[in-house]
């Protein structure tokens, strides 16, 4: 587990693909449950360690998860999480088979989520039960067949960088969900949360943390290192 921001009132995580945040129906380990028990042996606590998820990544996305130790904290995060305030910012990388319509641009959709497929739907226009999703994009390096672009999301809706970019003909490399005609290896997909920045919840100082892709995908290790 690579921790990247540790203090007395938030951690930060750099998230494999293969990790589930926090626990679901396939019982597998959560990241959540591996930090507090990272918690529990460095500080030597007994009982219980207190940890809030503000905030989750999609289990095929790799990138920065951050979490409080604090109740404190926990509640701050979430509501500037939950708002989308100028307090928190979010940036990632995801690498694309094809060129986007231009280098750089906000995409606005109106999208709809189906719980049961677990999979949203991005339309042009509004419609009943929609919610407005925004989201800025730039290209920022390319190889023989791929593209990386960097995200600014604006909004935060399920699946929303997924959606975007298949409905505007650029499905993330590997994200079979979304249209992209095949798998990748480790069964994750090519988007990583690169970067959060904001305003901590105690100190009041601005916190920007950034994760290193997995350098381990040859693709990957690539692009990170014409940046």
């Amino acid at each position: 587990m690579e921790i990247l921001y540790e203090d007395n009132h938030i951690i930060a995580v750099n998230k494999k693909n293969s990790d589930i945040v926090q626990g679901d129906k396939t019982g597998d380990t959560p990241l959540s449950e591996e930090v507090k028990s990272y918690i529990k042996k460095k500080y030597n606590k007994p009982g219980d360690v207190f940890l809030g998820v503000p905030h989750r990544i999609d289990r095929p996305v790799s990138g920065v998860v951050l979490f409080a130790r604090t109740s404190k904290a926990l509640a701050r995060l979430n509501k500037m999480f939950q708002e989308h305030d100028e307090e928190i910012s979010k940036k990632y990388w995801a690498i694309v088979g094809n060129l986007p319509p231009q280098d750089n641009g906000t995409l606005i959709h109106y999208m709809i989520k189906d719980s049961e497929k677990n999979k949203s739907y991005a339309y042009d226009k509004e419609k009943k039960g929609s919610k407005k999703a925004i989201m800025e994009y730039k290209l920022i390096g390319h190889s023989q067949r791929y593209y990386l672009l960097e995200i600014k999301l604006c909004t935060g809706r399920h699946h929303q960088i997924r959606c975007q970019l298949a409905k505007i003909g650029c499905p993330i490399k590997g994200d079979l969900k979304y249209g992209f005609p095949r798998s990748n290896e480790n069964g994750g997909i090519s988007l990583h949360a690169r970067e959060i920045s904001f305003i901590h919840p105690v100190s009041k100082e601005r916190v920007t943390i950034a994760a290193t892709p997995p350098l381990n995908d040859t693709l990957w290790k690539e692009f990170y290192s014409n940046l």
